[in-house]
C-alpha cells in the first residue's frame, strides 16, 4: 500500500519509539527515571487499559498495542510522556531497561595506532626496465628463423636467427689478415711493429663484435681462417617471445627490430588511486592483490613509483608495485583488486616499523638495508625512510593518535557529533560536536571535543538522537535545538515544502510543462540512462565515493548513446535544452571525489531526470519511483529516483539510509 505523502522527521524516530519504547514496560528513552534503584514499576493488566498512540501521529488513539496505521513506527502508551527536565540541555538519562532496550553499547576514547585500508584495482603489466630488443646490427637478409612466433620462452643465448650478410665478409678479412701479420712478426723479432699488428688485431675483433658477432663465433673465424657471409644472432636475455616483427626471407637494414622479449619473473602492478587515498601512500609500502585467475591466494610487492601528475578525467594516480613472479602465475593484463593497510601514527603521518631506522633505494623499494650503500641493482646511493615521508620513533609527529570507532559519530555534512556516556551521571548521555580527522579503517582520528577515556556510544546513538530531536534538544540535525512538537512535525513541513515549491526553493519549482509523444526506441534508451543513474544512487546509499565517480562516466556513455535524432521539431529543441543539465550534473558528480559535492550534484541530476521521465517518457524495462527526504540538506528535502521498493538514501548514506518516503510512481512496478 502507498505510504501518505512526506512522513516527516528522522527515521530515527521510528527507532527511538519503536525499539526503545515498544510495550511500554521500561522508562521510554526520553522520560527520567524516578523509581528508586531504576527498577521499573509497573501493575499487571495496566497494559489492557492503556491507550495506544504514535509519537509522530498523536491523533491515532487505539485500545491495544500495535503499528501506526499511518507511518508504520510502534505505537506507544499514551499515558507516558517523554520528558528531560532533570538533565542538561544537551544530555538525556535512560532508565537501566531502555538502555538495554535500544541496544546501546560504548566504547572508550583511546589513544592508539591504527591502520587504514586502501582499496585500489589495477592490471598486471611487464616490467619496462626488463624487456629487451632484438635487432639487426648489420643489414641483410633472413634466411632463418628458429623462433618463428609469439610465446616461445627462450633462454639468454639462445640462437634465434641465421642472417644473411655480405657486409661481414669485408670485416672478416680484416680479422683473418691481421691473425696472419701478427702470426708473422711474431718470428721477426721487432716488439714494437709486433705490438702494433697486435692492436690492430684487437681493433678488428671489437668492430666485428659491434657488428653482432660473440666472442666464441670470432675464434671460431681465426681458427677456420674462412670468412662466412652468415651470422647467428642469439638471445642477450631470457624471457617471453612478446612481439615478432620480421618473417624469413625478409631484407632488414641495421637496427630493424627482429622479436621484442619480456622477463616475466618481475612484473608491475599498475594501480588507481583516488586522490582522497593519496595522503596515506608511499613510496616503498608493502601491496597485497589478488587475481580472478587465483581465487584465495595472496600476492605481494611494493609500491616503487607514486605517479606525479593527476588524470584530470578519473581523478586517479597511478601507482606502481613491483612484485616478483618467480613461477610465472602473473600475466600481463591480469586484473587485480590490491590492498594498501598503512600504520598511523597522531597528525595523521604514516609509520612502517620495517623501515624505522632503514636505508632504502630509491628505485628498488626491495632492496633494504641498516646502513647506508648502494642499491645492488641500479647502483645508486640509498636514502633515508624518513625521506620518503615516514615518521620515526625519534620525530615529533611519532604517537599514538587519538580515535573513536567508526559508528560513534552521527556526521552531516560539515558537523559531527557524538554522545558521551557521563561517569557521574549514570543512564545520562551528553551530545557533543566535535572535530574529525581522517578516517583510517574502523576509527576516526579526533582533533577536537573528546579526551582519551570518555566512553562514547558505537550503538544505538542514532536512536539516542531520535529522542533528543523529540525533546526539541539540540540534535544531530538540529545543533540549536527547539522546533515543533513531533505530533505536528508533518504538517508543519508539509506546509514548508508547498512555500518553497512556490519560491523555487531546493525542493523543485512547481512548473506546468507538456508531455511530449517520442518514439519507443528513444524512450529505451533513457532506461539506460535511468539505469546507470540508479548505480550512482546505490552508491551514494552505501558511501561510496569511488563507485559514484565510476557510475557517472558509466551514465555519461549512455546520455550520449541516446539519439536525439529520432526526436523532431519541438521535442527535439527541449531535449537539447535537457540535454545540457544532464551533460552538466553528470560531469560534477564524475569529476569530484567529494562525496559531499557528489550528492549536491546528484540532487539536480534528479530533478532533471524527474523532468525527463514526466516529459519524455521511459521504456518501462524497470520502475522509477520517486522518494522524498524532509532532512536532506538541512532541513530544505531533496527528492531521489529508485527502481527498488524500500527507502534507500542516497543523501545521508548509511548513517540514515531509511530516511524518507515514496511519494510518487513514475514508471508503475510490472
Amino acid at each position: 500500500m502507498k505510504k501518505l505523502f512526506f512522513i516527516t522527521l528522522l527515521i530515527g524516530v521510528s527507532f527511538a519509539a519503536g525499539f526503545i519504547l515498544r510495550g511500554g514496560k521500561d522508562v521510554p528513552i526520553a522520560h527520567v527515571d524516578t523509581h528508586q534503584g531504576g527498577q521499573d514499576m509497573e501493575t499487571p493488566g495496566a497494559e489492557k487499559s492503556r491507550i495506544w498512540t504514535c509519537s509522530m501521529h498523536p491523533q491515532i488513539r487505539l485500545a491495544d498495542p500495535g503499528q501506526c496505521p499511518i507511518c508504520g513506527m510502534d505505537l506507544i502508551p499514551a499515558s507516558e510522556e517523554t520528558s528531560g527536565d532533570q538533565v542538561g540541555s544537551r544530555e538525556l538519562l535512560l532508565s537501566p531497561g531502555a538502555i538495554k532496550r535500544a541496544q546501546i553499547q560504548t566504547a572508550p576514547v583511546e589513544r592508539k595506532f591504527v591502520s587504514a585500508e586502501i582499496s585500489l584495482v589495477g592490471k598486471v603489466d611487464y616490467d619496462e626496465t626488463r624487456l629487451a630488443n632484438i635487432t639487426a646490427w648489420v643489414p641483410g637478409r633472413i634466411d632463418r628463423m628458429f623462433v618463428d612466433y609469439t610465446g616461445v620462452t627462450v633462454k639468454k643465448g639462445d640462437h634465434m636467427v641465421d642472417l644473411y650478410s655480405p657486409d661481414l665478409l669485408t670485416a672478416q678479412e680484416e680479422l683473418i689478415q691481421a691473425r696472419k701479420t701478427v702470426k708473422e712478426l711474431e718470428k721477426s723479432g721487432s716488439r714494437s711493429v709486433t705490438n702494433m699488428a697486435a692492436e690492430t688485431l684487437k681493433a678488428v675483433r671489437k668492430k666485428l663484435r659491434l657488428l653482432g658477432l660473440t666472442k666464441n663465433q670470432i675464434n671460431s673465424i681465426e681458427q677456420k681462417g674462412n670468412p662466412s657471409d652468415h651470422i647467428t644472432i642469439y638471445s642477450p636475455v631470457s624471457g617471453i617471445v612478446i612481439h615478432k616483427e620480421a618473417v624469413k626471407g625478409m631484407y632488414v637494414n641495421t637496427g630493424s627490430k627482429i622479436y621484442t622479449i619480456a622477463d616475466l619473473s618481475h612484473v608491475w602492478v599498475k594501480l588507481d588511486a583516488y586522490e582522497s587515498d593519496l595522503v596515506w601512500i608511499r613510496y616503498g609500502q608493502e601491496v597485497e592483490f589478488k587475481t580472478e585467475a587465483y581465487p584465495g591466494e595472496i600476492f605481494k610487492g611494493r609500491i616503487s613509483f607514486i605517479d606525479p601528475v593527476l588524470n584530470a578525467k578519473t581523478r586517479t594516480v597511478k601507482v606502481r608495485v613491483n612484485v616478483p613472479n618467480s613461477d610465472g602465475k602473473l600475466k600481463p593484463e591480469m586484473f587485480v583488486q590490491a590492498l594498501v593497510r598503512p600504520r598511523v601514527a597522531a597528525g595523521g603521518k604514516v609509520i612502517d616499523a620495517s623501515l624505522a631506522g632503514k636505508w632504502i633505494s630509491p628505485m628498488h623499494p626491495e632492496i633494504v638495508k641498516d646502513e647506508p650503500g648502494y642499491c645492488d641493482i641500479c647502483g645508486m646511493p640509498l636514502v633515508r625512510a624518513e625521506t620518503l615521508g615516514y615518521v620515526t620513533e625519534e620525530s615529533e609527529e611519532y604517537g599514538a593518535p587519538l580515535v573513536i570507532p567508526a559508528s560513534a559519530p552521527l556526521i552531516t555534512g560539515k558537523r559531527a557529533v557524538v554522545y558521551v556516556a557521563l561517569p557521574e551521571k549514570p543512564g545520562a548521555f551528553q551530545g557533543r560536536e566535535i572535530i574529525l580527522g581522517p578516517r583510517a579503517g574502523d576509527y576516526y582520528h579526533v582533533r577536537e571535543g573528546l579526551k582519551e577515556g570518555e566512553l562514547v556510544v558505537v550503538n544505538g546513538n542514532f536512536k539516542i538522537d531520535s529522542a533528543v530531536q523529540i525533546l526539541a534538544k539540540p540534535s544531530m540535525m538540529n545543533p540549536e535545538g527547539g522546533g515543533a512538537s513531533p505530533g505536528h512535525a508533518h504538517h508543519q513541513d508539509m506546509a514548508t515544502l508547498e512555500s518553497s515549491k512556490k519560491n523555487g526553493s531546493i525542493h523543485e519549482k512547481k512548473e506546468h510543462k507538456r508531455r511530449f509523444q517520442t518514439p519507443l526506441k528513444f524512450r529505451n534508451q533513457i532506461d539506460s540512462v535511468l539505469r546507470s543513474y540508479f548505480k550512482i544512487q546505490e552508491a551514494l546509499n552505501k558511501d561510496n565515493a569511488k563507485s559514484v565517480t565510476e557510475e557517472g562516466l558509466g551514465l555519461e556513455k549512455a546520455i550520449g548513446n541516446v539519439d536525439m535524432k529520432l526526436l523532431q521539431g519541438q521535442v527535439h529543441t527541449a531535449w537539447m535544452d535537457v540535454l545540457k543539465s544532464l551533460l552538466k550534473q553528470t560531469n560534477s558528480i564524475k569529476e569530484t571525489g567529494d562525496i559531499t559535492k557528489q550528492r549536491e550534484a546528484f540532487f539536480l541530476l534528479s530533478e532533471t531526470l524527474t523532468d525527463v521521465v514526466k516529459r519524455f517518457g521511459a521504456g518501462g524495462s524497470e520502475p522509477v519511483l520517486r522518494y522524498h527526504c524532509p532532512m536532506a540538506f538541512g532541513g530544505k528535502g531533496a527528492h531521489w529516483l529508485q527502481n527498488k521498493s524500500g527507502t534507500a538514501n542516497p543523501y545521508f548514506g548509511q548513517s540514515m539510509s531509511k530516511c524518507g518516503d515514496q511519494t510518487d510512481v513514475l514508471v508503475p512496478i510490472k
